[in-house]
């Protein structure tokens, strides 16, 4: 049987506004919807092509397709209708609500429970990316964040109907929340796409939020930044993103804190590093040197005779703090012995002369190259 003129099913004209639609689609959901006409197969088939005729004429893109080819249009999945369409995002749904969007509850008409449309109206969560310094990682911080979020409306106490009224029972839905359709054996039951899933519409909308239920504003909230935090490190605070719709709860604002590079160390975990150069004579002499510490302070190293570029000192407990645990990291000082790029007439005559005197004890590892390198040009 050829399916009938989506226009001629809602009973309006093709240069209908979308108000007008709309109005002619609830006339016909109420008058023949399946609650108000058990066991009615002729009721139930009206509200399923209303329901259709409306689901396309209502999406702007669909009803120009429909306005340009007709049904052909949505034949062979044009237009994804029928089937189970695309999975898209989870939103705030678990796991318990997919597969009752999939499979319903197998002929039960009850209304959906109130922790699944909780969930669907739940406020979204936000991001917030802080940057700090590598010294306020380490004393940790309070600091004060400003960002654009949602709030309830005080006008109408977020259930986005003006004061002294209240949300009427949806029209498309029946107030259940959910639609159903038979897909083969199974019955399919999705959340309303007309009242999201809350059972209800806003007939008379709060004139300070337009309906909504919330408002866009800034707000101001003051973070604490715990010791020794690391880059990448993500903080949830509960309750501090967006305002929920019609009973939802309040989403979460999550911190990521991003550590700025140091001019002087270098952190891996808890633990930071140090390159300090020294000249060839404190190398080879020796010489005690004073270095900076990340929490502002100096430490001495003893650098012993004969210490060879690379070599690493520990200064225990000199790195960063562990998060929630009063110990510290290490600092691990490396030396890089720096030859000198300029000498002047005394320091090349002291040099060559030293050179005229060192003896093969002076550099063993030279000693011991040049022997490898004889054994390898004899064979």
């Amino acid at each position: 049987m050829a399916k009938r003129d989506y226009y001629d099913v809602l009973g309006v004209n093709k240069k209908a506004s979308p108000e007008e639609l709309k109005s002619a689609y609830r006339k016909l959901a109420v008058k023949y919807h399946p609650d108000k006409n058990p066991g009615d197969k002729s009721a139930e088939d009206k509200f399923k092509e209303a329901s259709e005729a409306y689901g396309i004429l209502s999406d702007k893109s669909k009803k120009e397709n429909y306005d340009n080819f007709g049904h052909a249009a949505f034949e062979n999945g044009g237009g994804n209708q029928g089937g189970f369409g695309g999975f898209g995002g989870f939103g705030g749904s678990d796991f318990s609500d997919i597969f009752e969007d999939f499979f319903g509850d197998f002929g039960g008409g009850g209304r959906r429970s109130s922790r699944s449309q909780s969930a669907n109206n739940r406020g979204s969560d936000l991001r917030y990316d802080l940057s700090i310094t590598l010294e306020e990682a380490y004393l940790g911080k309070k600091q004060n964040i400003q960002f654009s979020t949602s709030e309830k409306c005080n006008t109408c106490k977020g259930n986005g109907s003006k004061p002294g009224s209240s949300p009427d029972r949806c029209t498309y839905c029946g107030g259940n929340g959910r639609v159903r359709s038979n897909q083969g054996f199974f019955t399919v039951q999705q959340t309303c796409p007309q009242c999201a899933g809350s059972g209800e519409e806003i007939t008379n909308p709060c004139s300070d939020c337009n309906g909504q239920g919330n408002k866009q504003t800034s707000k101001k909230v003051s973070v604490t930044i715990p010791k020794g935090v690391d880059d990448g490190t993500r903080i949830r605070l509960s309750g501090k993103g967006e305002a929920g719709t019609r009973g939802g709860g309040t989403g979460d604002l999550y911190l990521f804190v991003n550590v700025k590079s140091h001019e002087l160390f270098k952190r891996s975990d808890v633990n930071l590093f140090f390159e300090f150069p020294i000249s060839i004579a404190d190398a080879a002499l020796g010489t005690t040197i004073e270095i900076p510490t990340i929490d502002g302070k100096k430490a001495k190293i003893k650098i012993p005779d004969g210490t060879q570029d690379g070599k690493q000192f520990r200064l225990k407990g000199k790195g960063m703090p562990f998060m929630r645990r009063g110990d510290f990291g290490d600092l691990y000082v490396q030396v890089k012995t720096e030859v000198p790029i300029y000498l002047n007439k005394e320091q090349k005559e002291l040099l060559e002369k030293f050179r005229k005197i060192e003896n093969e004890k002076s550099n063993p590892s030279i000693k011991k190259f040049f022997q490898k390198a004889k054994e390898f040009w004899k064979s």
